[in-house]
């Protein structure tokens, strides 16, 4: 599917001033292969601990995107190369971290889209700590399990059905 955020928003202008179309606060780079893309959004909350992280992405994303509350963690990553490979195996589409990434330039070379805050070179712990499946915010917006997702190089959007 081809989209432009923009144009989605046009088109659907009603739904986004009813707050079933949303657009996130512009916060976040673009790292990945994948420069836009879009899927069902499944949600994980976590803090410096990217256990469940790799638990999801060892799963089939079957064209879903991952978006993770990291709680805006600047002090490590989330995310790195390993992890970007296995979603990129496992047909996640993408990624969205509010936290950190690292291994920016080898994800630049992985097809999947990848947007986060920032980089960092610390690993995260490994506890196993955090919750899946459950509704995250951050950006201004809540992302519910389910709902759809569509990023491209103008931003965020998320609606609580398919886009047209």
């Amino acid at each position: 599917m081809s989209f432009k955020t923009a144009d989605l928003l046009d088109d659907n202008e009603s739904k986004a001033h009813d707050g079933s179309v949303r657009v996130v606060a512009p916060m976040f780079k673009r790292y990945g292969g994948r420069p836009a893309f879009s899927g069902q959004i499944a949600t994980l909350k976590v803090f410096e601990d990217n256990s469940l992280v790799r638990e999801a992405l060892g799963e089939g994303g079957e064209g879903r995107v991952l978006v993770i509350d990291g709680g805006g963690s600047m002090r490590c990553a989330l995310v790195g190369d390993q992890l970007a490979i296995l979603g990129q195996r496992n047909r996640w589409q993408g990624i969205v971290v509010y936290g950190c990434i690292r291994d920016a330039d080898d994800i630049e070379e992985i097809e999947l889209g990848v947007r986060a805050l920032d980089t960092h070179p610390l690993k995260s712990i490994k506890k196993g700590i955090g919750e899946r499946d459950l509704p995250v915010s951050f950006g201004g917006v809540t992302f519910r399990p389910g709902e759809w997702i569509y990023v491209d190089g103008d931003g965020l959007v998320v609606s609580d059905e398919p886009l047209a």
